[in-house]
């Protein structure tokens, strides 16, 4: 497989341009999360039991690291654009199919699809990686997570209020409706990028492995970022579930304790400019340890329990895309040719870390309640932070 020099100057990324990407990339990656906090009003409307609802919630983050694995490398080898447009196309049909389902077997294909289908923005970044300079890649890669994350912790509240005042299923027909103003932005503002890879499709996927296998600091951050992503599916499909439960708040109230987990969101552009500034190390081991201790405050006397859960929130948010930042910033310094590929493999890891947390949450805590969603969620950034601090400085 061999590459010629890219035509497309480095600094063609402006600030409204990056602007545009982080609104593109919160609405595309939105799709992924409006169902977390309503599982439990979809799940009885469809037939589907309740040990079984966090399905949903996988079944989608599966779909998005099978999209991740298979599709995004295409933005190597594809015109950008075009095939950003193509996938969102693909995302409007998914979200009507789940709007209108009547049967389980129906809504759970409908949210893999949804899923395999949302991931033009892991196209988007890359592709603002390579438009921006180098001395402000960190920032720029930061800014644009930002929006990211912002539409992933904002799809929570959103979600919830649309389903209390017009029920679940509107959910669904609404980020249908977005994502095709989103294809007409895509189309009308986003440059044209045409890769000069000279391969085909199968050579592009198998090229996957190899990467994997030459690029330790890929392997490490995946790692990192899979246990980090674990726990915040866990804490993010348990809490609704404990909240409505045990303490008696409506969609709408959990909509609101969603909305304070968006805070979380302001940890991408400090996470890019610590990268910039060569303290990726320092402060992805702050970002682990914090998150293992962030359950604690969940823990306390049942009169606060819902503030302690709040705190625990906006805490396991911020170290959780912070970390997710400083591991992109440095996947992408490792091979600019590969790019696309790269964040294939680091973001697929990933949500197969974010399936796993999701799918265990709803067993966890139908058998051990609150506490057990603790003890697991503790572990996986323990396990990361152990796996750093096992890896010696200069490898990181």
């Amino acid at each position: 497989m061999t590459s010629m020099p890219h035509p497309t100057p480095a600094s063609t990324m402006t600030k409204s341009l990056a602007m545009l990407f982080a609104f593109c990339c919160g609405a595309i990656v939105a799709n992924i999360y409006y169902a977390q906090p309503i599982i439990g009003l979809i799940a009885p409307d469809i037939g589907l039991s309740s040990t079984l609802a966090s399905f949903i919630v996988s079944l989608t983050q599966i779909g998005y690291a099978i999209g991740l694995f298979f599709l995004v490398p295409l933005g190597d080898l594809l015109e950008n654009r075009r095939l950003m447009i193509t996938t969102t196309g693909v995302a409007i049909l998914s979200l009507l199919s789940a709007a209108f389902a009547q049967t389980p077997n129906l809504f759970l294909l409908a949210s893999l699809l949804v899923g395999f289908s949302s991931v033009a923005v892991q196209i988007l970044i890359p592709l603002a990686a390579h438009l921006a300079p180098e001395e402000t890649r960190g920032r720029v890669v930061g800014s644009i997570m930002g929006g990211l994350l912002l539409g992933i912790l904002l799809a929570r509240p959103a979600s919830s209020l649309i389903a209390d005042h017009f029920g679940w299923r509107a959910v669904f027909g609404t980020a249908a409706a977005v994502m095709l103003v989103i294809s007409v932005v895509l189309a009308t503002t986003i440059p044209k990028h045409q890769p000069t890879h000279n391969a085909t499709y199968r050579q592009l996927i198998t090229s996957l492995w190899t990467l994997l296998r030459k690029q330790p600091v890929l392997r490490q951050r995946a790692f990192y970022q899979a246990c980090m992503f674990a726990t915040f599916s866990l804490f993010w499909t348990a809490v609704p579930l404990e909240l409505a439960r045990n303490h008696g708040l409506s969609q709408s109230q959990i909509a609101l304790f969603a909305l304070i987990g968006a805070i979380g969101a302001v940890a991408a552009p400090i996470a890019g400019r610590l990268a910039d500034a060569g303290h990726t190390r320092v402060a992805s081991l702050c970002a682990m340890l914090f998150a293992a201790l962030s359950f604690l405050p969940s823990l306390i006397s049942p009169l606060y329990a819902v503030i302690g859960m709040a705190v625990t929130g906006i805490v396991l948010d911020f170290c959780v895309q912070m970390n997710m930042v400083l591991g992109q910033r440095s996947v992408y310094a490792l091979d600019a040719k590969s790019r696309s590929r790269l964040n294939a493999l680091y973001m697929t890891s990933i949500f197969i870390g974010g399936a796993i947390g999701s799918v265990v949450a709803s067993a966890l805590y139908d058998h051990g309640g609150w506490t057990w969603i603790v003890i697991a969620g503790s572990a996986f950034p323990l396990i990361a932070l152990l796996a750093f601090l096992k890896n010696p400085p200069r490898r990181q």
